[in-house]
């Protein structure tokens, strides 16, 4: 299974980026994608994920509601990102937890996708 990210970069503050994450691979079923981020000398921490069963329910962390949006189409998922701020400034990780061909749960990251915001 395999995560790729793309999206990030440099962008003024109030500006917007769009992240996604396609997963690919020997896939049964994908449980859940999210977008964590980790900034310098901070722990990774959860920005928004989706549930891919139960009606897609979506969770936000409280420093983006309402700037941020996760969605999705097929095996890729999206984080729309509105009003950046330069707090927001760190490194975007896709996780998914996944359901491969042998039936096994497991989670995958992306390697990550820098995002900038400068003020």
């Amino acid at each position: 299974v395999r995560l790729v990210e793309s999206g990030g970069g440099l962008v003024q503050a109030g500006g917007s980026l769009r992240l996604s994450c396609a997963v690919s691979g020997s896939i049964f079923s994908i449980h859940a994608m999210g977008w964590y981020r980790q900034a310098p000398g901070q722990q990774r921490e959860l920005v928004a994920s989706m549930t891919f069963t139960s009606g897609g329910t979506t969770s936000y962390a409280d420093s983006v509601k309402g700037r941020f949006a996760i969605s999705r189409e097929k095996n890729t998922v999206f984080l729309q990102m509105n009003s950046l701020k330069p707090e927001d400034t760190a490194v975007y990780y896709c996780n998914a937890r996944v359901q491969d061909l042998m039936l096994v749960i497991d989670e995958y990251w992306g390697r990550g996708t820098l995002v900038t915001v400068s003020s």
